[in-house]
């Protein structure tokens, strides 16, 4: 059994990959001044670069969870995941309000993908 961890910290990995499968550890935005469209975009875009470095895709996801500060951001988050997600490859996917890590996060995923075949 191997496991692989990529870019390991004293708390968490952000990425690991067991058995083809991908994990990614809680994403967050790179700008919390940010509104709800915002935040998700650069949220999503943080998940694009780790599961390419890990050797996945969008079109690869197994599951994400998706963590709202208020579910008044619910369609706005959705807006945006909708045309982010490749038509015909929506992972399964749970969305739940939650108290963030920060109060500016308005919104977190956490990502569960299997690596592309090469």
């Amino acid at each position: 059994m191997t496991i692989e961890r990529q870019q390991v910290a004293k708390r968490m990995s952000r990425i690991v990959k067991h058995n083809g499968i991908v994990y990614l550890c809680g994403q967050v935005c790179k700008d919390a001044s940010k509104d709800i469209t915002e935040q998700t975009v650069t949220m999503l875009d943080k998940v694009d670069e780790l599961l390419l470095s890990a050797g996945s895709s969008r079109e690869h996801m197994l599951s994400a969870t998706i963590y709202l500060k208020t579910m008044a951001d619910f369609a706005g988050m959705n807006a945006v995941w909708d045309a982010w997600v490749p038509e015909g490859q929506s992972p399964a996917r749970a969305c739940v309000e939650a108290a963030m890590a920060r109060p500016e996060l308005l919104v977190e995923i956490s990502v569960t993908a299997v690596e592309r075949e090469a």
